[in-house]
């Protein structure tokens, strides 16, 4: 029965998969839920576009950058990019995300907020509405795994918290930060933003074209055409990306994610080159949007790996590597800070780095200069 269950659960977890990206029967059967989907993301949209529904903007510039997707584009890299770039300008960031996966509570809120808490639900995976300021040595269990990795990564504050304006308020007014940007969000209208970034995964592209459940889309393709900024993370880029539209994309950006030596969980101290594992054993662990882009990485350094793939934001314990094969084994840094608690000695994890492209540079920063310091509003 067991094993009747663990087949059942793997193929259900395929099968989105197959759905939005691999031609499958079930995603034209579900096109007209799909339809209704697009439909009420126009509506909203339009509703704030309107002032039906209300913004509420913040006294410094908010740079959203996101994606159209469900799953992994290549954000939080691009994010941590942009935070180094700002500061490189003379800027004050700081990041502000909802805290995927994370618990709720109240622990950790930003000073002197005065902001109503949210009912947290340790059960439902609920962040408390109450900005929280993350430091590199968070629960992530408590605060999510991207907002640790930010933490831990960025020389800006990171906060989190279900009601993303009260966060963004919180970096400018407790932390003194001049230019706040949103580790996904495009979606969120409720937080009105000056500048957006969408990021295109060059290899999958939007898939079938189609909004949730019948494909991958949270908002209509065109969607893409009323961004600052479009950026594709490998791939040829998102301006020879096929859409539902039957034509090419808008002319876009590109960037890559450069791997860096990899890191011993443990001994942070211990680094190692990937290509050292050339001709032995590997298992290769990814509980991310896009496992394949991962082992697909690793595969390109000549590396022999057995692939484990896990749901994005997998909740890691120490039972789960309980099942993996004796040896090397190397995961992704999002994941790395969900295991480090119970790591044994010879598990590693990869960081990455995004490196756009000059002309997107170029582009984003004649952005950043038409912005200044009282951004007019963007609807």
């Amino acid at each position: 029965m067991k094993g009747f269950a663990r087949r059942l659960a793997s193929t259900l977890a395929r099968l989105p998969e197959q759905v939005w990206y691999q031609g499958h029967w079930l995603g034209t059967l579900l096109a007209p839920l799909g339809g209704l989907y697009c439909a009420i993301a126009r509506l909203r949209r339009w509703a704030y576009a309107r002032g039906w529904l209300a913004s509420h903007a913040v006294s410094v510039p908010v740079i959203v950058v996101g994606n159209l997707t469900v799953g992994g584009t290549g954000k939080t890299p691009l994010v941590l990019w942009l935070a180094e770039h700002l500061i490189a300008r003379g800027e004050r960031p700081g990041i502000v995300l909802r805290g995927y996966g994370a618990r709720g509570g109240e622990r950790g809120s930003a000073q002197g907020s005065r902001q109503e808490s949210g009912q947290g639900d340790a059960r439902g995976g609920k962040t408390a509405r109450r900005p929280r300021r993350v430091t590199d040595d968070a629960d992530p269990n408590e605060f999510g795994d991207e907002a640790v990795l930010l933490a831990q990564r960025a020389r800006c504050p990171v906060v989190v918290g279900r009601d993303r304006v009260a966060a963004a308020r919180a970096l400018v007014e407790e932390f003194g930060c001049n230019r706040v940007l949103s580790d996904d969000g495009l979606q969120h209208e409720r937080l009105r933003r000056q500048l957006e970034i969408l990021v295109v995964d060059g290899l999958r592209g939007f898939g079938n074209g189609r909004c949730l459940p019948a494909g991958p889309l949270r908002e209509p393709i065109g969607r893409r055409h009323e961004v600052d900024l479009v950026i594709s993370n490998g791939g040829p880029g998102a301006d020879g990306i096929a859409d539902a539209e039957g034509g090419a994309g808008a002319d876009g950006f590109q960037m890559q994610l450069e791997p860096g030596a990899a890191v011993n969980l443990r001994d942070p101290a211990c680094q190692r080159a990937l290509a050292s594992w050339v001709g032995q054993p590997v298992t290769a662990v990814a509980g991310i949007g896009h496992p394949q882009r991962f082992f697909a990485l690793l595969r390109g350094f000549g590396l022999e790996i057995e692939p484990r793939p896990y749901p994005d934001h997998h909740r890691f314990s120490a039972a789960d590597l309980e099942h993996w094969p004796k040896g090397a084994v190397l995961m992704t840094e999002k994941d790395a800070v969900k295991c480090r608690a119970f790591a044994g000695p010879d598990q590693w994890f990869v960081p990455v780095t995004a490196a756009p492209g000059a002309a997107f540079v170029d582009a984003l920063d004649a952005a950043l200069d038409r912005l200044g310091d009282f951004p007019g509003v963007k609807t």
